[in-house]
């Protein structure tokens, strides 16, 4: 390895132990240790750890096609500690400036999709359905008064019909009285039974469609 690729491979490990530090704190910011389960945390540690490995040996590949020095974890230190010592407290407070940049954002973005899509719709559909019962109520109203006009109209029509049969009826002999009630009260009784077996039809068809 010559002494050129030597250097830039210092420079990248010192470089990788820096981003190291700053990924660390991040990870440790996001990660809330005291809030989270043991196993989840240590399973997040070894993802970590991991990540980490594979990123240091990409870029020691791409620099000097993966061969390992011991001084390139000097190197790593050294980066580490600089970023401690000269630029932690300066990525912190950016780290926490963007996080609140971010998190005012998507509070904006969600007031605004608020105020400008989801309240609209709302109202939209509050006044369609609000529209509706009016409509339904009204025409509910219009039938109702009409049902009352027609059937005060048939009252007044079959009230001479009805007397006219009454006055008949009393003409009818009373054997021929007891054989159409005779006749009325068997119509009445088929019906019954008719009526129960259709019930009891329509009551096993819904059983067996629910299962």
């Amino acid at each position: 390895m010559s002494l050129s690729v030597q250097f830039y491979t210092m420079l990248a490990m010192i470089a990788m132990g820096s981003f190291f530090g700053a990924t660390l704190d991040t990870y440790q910011r996001f990660l809330k240790r005291g809030e989270r389960k043991k196993i989840i945390v240590f399973i997040n540690d070894i993802l970590f750890w991991l990540v980490q490995g594979l990123i240091v040996f990409y870029v020691l590949f791409l620099v000097n096609y993966g061969e390992l020095r011991f001084y390139l974890a000097v190197a790593l230190l050294c980066g580490f500690a600089a970023y401690n010592a000269l630029i932690k407290s300066t990525y912190l407070r950016l780290l926490e400036w963007m996080i609140s940049f971010v998190q005012a954002s998507a509070r904006f973005i969600y007031r605004l999709f608020l105020l400008i899509i989801y309240k609209p719709i709302k109202g939209l559909i509050i006044l369609l359905i609000s529209i509706v019962l009016f409509i339904y109520r009204l025409l509910l109203g219009v039938v109702k008064v009409i049902g009352k006009v027609l059937l005060w109209l048939v009252k007044i029509i079959f009230y001479p019909i009805f007397l006219i049969g009454k006055g008949i009826w009393k003409l009818v002999p009373k054997r021929a009285k007891r054989y159409i009630e005779f006749i009325y009260h068997w119509l009445t009784r088929y019906y019954t039974i008719v009526k129960r077996v259709i019930r009891k039809g329509i009551g096993m068809m819904n059983k067996l469609f629910r299962k």
